[in-house]
C-alpha cells in the first residue's frame, strides 16, 4: 500500500494501466481480426481446392477415376470431399471417416446445400452434421461447387473441414499475440520504473530536504541534477530554503528583541487573547501575578486567574475598542493599570495591559507629606515653648530671680533640642545625597566599645537596667570610623535604654564572622509592634510614647544610622516581640 501511495507507484500503475488497455484493445481487435481472416482464407482455400478438382473431374470426364485420384491429391488429411456425380454415384476422399461422412441423404434434405442442384451456384455452411450421433459437438464449413459433365448431369463437389481446425489456428495466433502482449508489458514496467525512478529521484531528494527544513535546518539544500521542470523546482526550493532561514533569522532576532526589551521593562507588561487567555508576561507582570495569586491563597498560574479589576478593563477595551486607565493594590502595592486593544487587520484580536507599579510614588509622597508634618509638629512645640516663655520674661510675670532663670534654662534647651533637630535633618539630608566623608581607621573595639559603654553606665544606673557587653575572644582591631560607628551604637543603646524597664538588661556583643564583624544591641524592653517593623529606619519614625521612658527622640537617628551603615557597605536590620524584646544588630564587611 506504501508503494502505491508512492509517486513512483502511481506512475509505475498509470503507465501499465494504460499500456495494459491499449494492449488489450489492440489484442481484442488482432484477435478479432485474424480470427475472421483466418476464416474466410480457409473458405476461399476450401473454395478454390473444390473448384480445382470440379475442373479436373470436368476436364476428364472419360478418365474420371484418374480425374479422381488427381482430385485426392489437392487435398490434406484434415480436408474431406464428397463428389456428387448423380444420386447412384456418389465418390468420398480416402480420408473420410465413415462416421462423419456427409450422405447425399444429408445432401438432399439440407435446403440450403441442396440448392446446388437446383442453381447450379456454390454454397456454403456451417453445419454441426447434427444427424451424426457422434458428432453432436462438431462444427463443419461445408462449401459446395457445381460439377458440370458433357453426358448433361448436374453433380456437384462438397468440401468440408471441422472448424476445429480453424480455432486450433486462432489459438496458435492467439497465443502469439498474448506472448507479444506480455513481453510488451514486461518491457513497459522497466520503462515505467525507469522513468518514474529518474523523475521521482530528486523529488524524493526534495521531500528529504522538505523534512529536514519542517526540522529547522533552514539550510539544506537540494542538488540540482536537471535543468527541466524538476531542475528548476529545486532551484526553487533552495531559494525558498535560505529565504525562510533569512525571514525565521529576522523573526528570531525581532522575538529575542522584544523579549529584551519586555525583561528589561520596569513596567508590567501582559498580552490577552480575545477569550481573555494570558499570552505573553514580562517579569514585573509575573510578580503582580504571584501578589494576586498569594492574595487568593494559592500559587497557581491559572491563565483565568487574574484581578477582576484587570479582567473588566480588558473587557471595557475590547469593547470600546479604547485604552482604559485603572488602579489596583495588592500586598501593599499599588499599580496603574493602561489597557489598549490590539488589532489584526481591522478586527481586534485582543488586548495589552500595562502595570505600572506606582508604590515608590506613592510613597514618596507620602514621605514628602509626612516630612512636612512631622518637621512642623517638631518644631511647633519648641517654637510655642520659646514663645510662650519670652512673653512671660517681657510681659514680667515671671517675678524672681529664680524664675527667670528656670525660664530662662527652658528657651535654652528647646534652642539646643530645635538646633539638634535641623542639624540631624542636614546630616541625613547630606548622607541621602550621598555626600558623607568616612574617617577609615584600624580600630581597638575592646578599647573602643568598652568607652561607649562607660559613657552610658550612669544613665543605665539610674534607670536601674544592667548593661553589658561581651565580645568575642579573637576580635582585637577593625577598620571602620569610628566617630559614625560610635554615633551609631549611641543611637541604638540609647533607643534599648530609653524602651527597657527598670530591671531590664540591654547587651551588646560583638562577633566575628567570615565576612566581617556584626555587632548587635539586645533590650529586655517592650518591644516593637510588628506593623511598625518595616518602617523603623524611616525619618520621624517614633515608637509608642507611652511604651517609652524620659524624652522622646526626633525620629532620625535609625535613619541616620541606617544611612551610616549603608557608607561602610554593611547591613542593619532588627529583630522584635512585643514584650520579649528587641536586637538591633549591623554587620561591618571586611576591607579587600
Amino acid at each position: 500500500m506504501t508503494f502505491l501511495r508512492s509517486v513512483v507507484g502511481k506512475l509505475w500503475f498509470t503507465i501499465i494501466f494504460l499500456v495494459s488497455f491499449v494492449l488489450f484493445i489492440l489484442t481484442v481487435m488482432l484477435l478479432e481480426f485474424f480470427q475472421n481472416d483466418n476464416i474466410i482464407q480457409t473458405k476461399k482455400d476450401l473454395t478454390n481446392t473444390a473448384e480445382k478438382i470440379a475442373y479436373v473431374l470436368e476436364e476428364h470426364p472419360d478418365k474420371f477415376s484418374l480425374g479422381l485420384e488427381i482430385s485426392w491429391e489437392f487435398i490434406d488429411k484434415v480436408t474431406n470431399v464428397v463428389v456428387v456425380k448423380n444420386e447412384d454415384e456418389v465418390y468420398y476422399s480416402p480420408n473420410t471417416n465413415k462416421k462423419i461422412k456427409l450422405s447425399i441423404q444429408d445432401i438432399k434434405k439440407d435446403p440450403e446445400l441442396a440448392q446446388i442442384f437446383q442453381n447450379n451456384k456454390t454454397v456454403e455452411k456451417i453445419s454441426d452434421l447434427s444427424t451424426k450421433k457422434d458428432n453432436k459437438d462438431a462444427n463443419y464449413s461445408i462449401i459446395g461447387v457445381p460439377l458440370h459433365l458433357p453426358d448433361g448431369e448436374n453433380g456437384a463437389v462438397f468440401i468440408y473441414q471441422s472448424l476445429e481446425e480453424m480455432q486450433e489456428t486462432s489459438h496458435s495466433t492467439t497465443r502469439f499475440i498474448l506472448l507479444v502482449a506480455g513481453v510488451a508489458i514486461i518491457l513497459t514496467t522497466i520503462f515505467a520504473f525507469f522513468l518514474s525512478t529518474r523523475i521521482t529521484a530528486p523529488l524524493r531528494k526534495m521531500r528529504e530536504a522538505a523534512f529536514e527544513v519542517a526540522r529547522g535546518k533552514f539550510d539544506t539544500k537540494v542538488p540540482i541534477l536537471t535543468h527541466d521542470e524538476i531542475g528548476e523546482l529545486a532551484t526553487a526550493f533552495n531559494q525558498m530554503g535560505r529565504q525562510l532561514k533569512f525571514n525565521m533569522n529576522a523573526l528570531s532576532q525581532e522575538k529575542e528583541q522584544l523579549s529584551s526589551i519586555l525583561s528589561s521593562m520596569a513596567d508590567g507588561v501582559i498580552t490577552f487573547n480575545r477569550d481573555g487567555t494570558i499570552l505573553i508576561t514580562n517579569p514585573p507582570a509575573d510578580r503582580f501575578l504571584q501578589y494576586w495569586y498569594y492574595e487568593k491563597g494559592g500559587f497557581g498560574s491559572d491563565s483565568e486567574s487574574i484581578p477582576s479589576q484587570v479582567m473588566d478593563l480588558f473587557q471595557k477595551a475590547v469593547d470600546t475598542e479604547k485604552e482604559q486607565i485603572g488602579e489596583i493594590s495588592l500586598q501593599g502595592r499599588h499599580w496603574v493599570i493602561l489597557v489598549s486593544p490590539l488589532y489584526s487587520n481591522q478586527f481586534i484580536r485582543g488586548a495589552v495591559a500595562v502595570l505600572r507599579d506606582m508604590t515608590e510614588e506613592r510613597q514618596l509622597d507620602k514621605m514628602r507629606k509626612d516630612f512636612i508634618a512631622n518637621v512642623s509638629h517638631e518644631l511647633r512645640t519648641p517654637i510655642s515653648m520659646l514663645q510662650g516663655y519670652s512673653e512671660a520674661i517681657v510681659d514680667d510675670i515671671a517675678e524672681s530671680q529664680e524664675e527667670k532663670k528656670e525660664m530662662a534654662k527652658v528657651i535654652y534647651d528647646e534652642s539646643l533640642r530645635m538646633g539638634r533637630l535641623v542639624n540631624e535633618l542636614l546630616d541625613l539630608a547630606r548622607m541621602e545625597a550621598g555626600h558623607i566623608h568616612l574617617s577609615m581607621e584600624d580600630v581597638n573595639l575592646s578599647t573602643f566599645i568598652n568607652r561607649i559603654i562607660h559613657k552610658f553606665q550612669g544613665l543605665a544606673r539610674d534607670n536601674e537596667i544592667l548593661l553589658k557587653t561581651e565580645i568575642e575572644n579573637g576580635v582585637s582591631t577593625f577598620l571602620f570610623d569610628p566617630d559614625r560607628i560610635e554615633q551609631v551604637l549611641t543611637n541604638l543603646i540609647d533607643n534599648a535604654i530609653r524602651h527597657t524597664p527598670r530591671g531590664g538588661t540591654v547587651k551588646l556583643t560583638v562577633t566575628s564572622e567570615d565576612k566581617g564583624i556584626r555587632i548587635e544591641v539586645k533590650d529586655s524592653g517592650s518591644g516593637i509592634p510588628e506593623e511598625d517593623l518595616p518602617f523603623v529606619f524611616e525619618r520621624f519614625y517614633k515608637a509608642d510614647k507611652a511604651r517609652t521612658r524620659g524624652r522622646a527622640g526626633t525620629g532620625l537617628g535609625l535613619a541616620i544610622a541606617k544611612n551610616i551603615i549603608d557608607a561602610h557597605h554593611g547591613h542593619i536590620s532588627v529583630q522584635s516581640k512585643m514584650d520579649l524584646g528587641t536586637t538591633f544588630s549591623f554587620l561591618l564587611p571586611r576591607k579587600k
